[in-house]
């Protein structure tokens, strides 16, 4: 009998630490990714929301859950931000602008160095943008940034600069959304 309830509280454990998805403004977040054969977990997932309307869910993902942004920035383990878009107000040019103040404000106005990654970059975001689409930004240290929409690689952009600044857009000293690096470094 105590057997039988050793293994009954153990399978209640097990099923409740799998990877079940989170919903997040009504996007399915997985507790955990792979890419490029690295598993990361979610350290965490918020709302950019700008005027009262919801844009896009952006989601964290790390080898190892963290609450401090300059840790995961600096880690040498590969992290993953992934953007699920959610507002048809999204277009191509408005998510270029937006990542164009990004790089500008995770670099402090210091962008020349990594001005042809940042160009690379920003061409994985030229196709048009619509509600459901899925950007992932996987940052491989000592590689630099892979591309993903809706799953399918699109670049992969080297420099190790360029990818702690990849990171610093939403989580550095001046983020995107202050909200959404908060949300996102709940580890």
């Amino acid at each position: 009998m105590i057997k039988r309830i050793i293994t009954a509280t153990s399978l209640m454990f097990v099923c409740a630490s799998a990877s079940a998805a989170v919903d997040i403004s009504g996007v399915s977040v997985p507790e955990n990714v792979t890419l490029n054969n690295s598993t990361m977990v979610l350290n965490g997932a918020g709302v950019r929301s700008k005027f009262f309307i919801d844009l896009y869910v952006g989601s964290l993902f790390t080898t190892s859950t963290s609450t401090q942004a300059q840790q995961v920035i600096d880690s040498d383990s590969p992290t993953a931000i992934r953007l699920n878009i959610t507002s048809d107000m999204i277009t191509s040019e408005k998510m270029i602008d937006a990542l164009n103040e990004g790089f500008d404000r995770a670099t402090n106005g210091k962008t020349e160095p990594i001005a042809a990654s940042i160009k690379s970059l920003i061409n994985s975001f030229s196709d048009p943008i619509k509600s459901g689409d899925q950007f992932t930004l996987m940052s491989v240290p000592g590689e630099g940034v892979i591309s993903y929409k809706n799953g399918q690689q699109l670049a992969v952009t080297p420099g190790e600069d360029f990818r702690k600044a990849v990171l610093s857009v939403w989580l550095g000293k001046k983020p995107t959304d202050k909200g959404l690096k908060k949300s996102m470094l709940k580890g």
